[in-house]
């Protein structure tokens, strides 16, 4: 398991670099204890909603196999979409790595990126189970509209896993029921990842915005 900890189109990050690198570090060995499944090499970037737009196109296009120019524009879309409404996305790689972008805008405190960090670690973790990412790419092939699926294989998995603002969500990870969707619920509370320091303003972050 090897992690990489970069950023993408927010310059002059560099004491927010410093410490996403040794939090990523921190995050992957505890996921990596707690959550059943193998942790790949993961590159994590941080970014704003424009860079990870760019990003999540780029790697769904790559993970799709091919693409033109029907397809290069859905993905545009729904990437440029799907920024607008997330912290975080978890994407397969298809040398078997794992991409994690972060719109670092949305996080003014590594607690805050921590929270989100180790959830998309959790999914990236999903990924090395059974077929999951055989069915993410065939999903994404039918969303991009190169290869429809059977409906037979209709219940499949999204292929971005992702953070909103509102609670951790993963798309269509099971099928519909009657049954009317569990209330949201908030992320779980630093106290409960040890292994990271408390948020002390101005110390470990930086705050953009000041």
């Amino acid at each position: 398991m090897k992690t990489t900890t970069s950023t993408h189109k927010i310059p002059g990050y560099g004491s927010t670099l410093r410490t996403a690198k040794r939090l990523t570090e921190q995050a992957a060995r505890l996921v990596n204890r707690s959550v059943p499944g193998t942790m790949c090499d993961v590159e994590v970037i941080l970014t704003n909603e424009r860079g990870m737009a760019d990003l999540m196109t780029a790697a769904d296009i790559a993970l799709a196999g091919s693409a033109d120019r029907r397809a290069l524009t859905r993905a545009q879309r729904d990437a440029k979409r799907t920024a607008r409404q997330v912290q975080g996305a978890a994407i397969p790689r298809p040398d078997g790595t794992a991409l994690v972008l972060i719109n670092a805008d949305r996080h003014p405190t590594p607690a805050e990126f921590a929270v989100t960090l180790v959830h998309e670690l959790v999914h990236v973790m999903q990924f090395s189970r059974k077929d999951v990412r055989e069915r993410i790419v065939a999903d994404l092939r039918d969303r991009l509209g190169i290869e429809c699926q059977s409906r037979r294989h209709g219940a499949t998995l999204s292929g971005r896993w992702s953070r909103t603002s509102a609670r951790p969500t993963a798309a269509n990870t099971s099928p519909p029921t009657s049954s009317p969707p569990p209330p949201p619920r908030e992320p779980a509370p630093l106290a409960f990842l040890p292994c990271f320091p408390p948020p002390v303003r101005g110390q470990f972050w930086r705050f953009p915005h000041e």
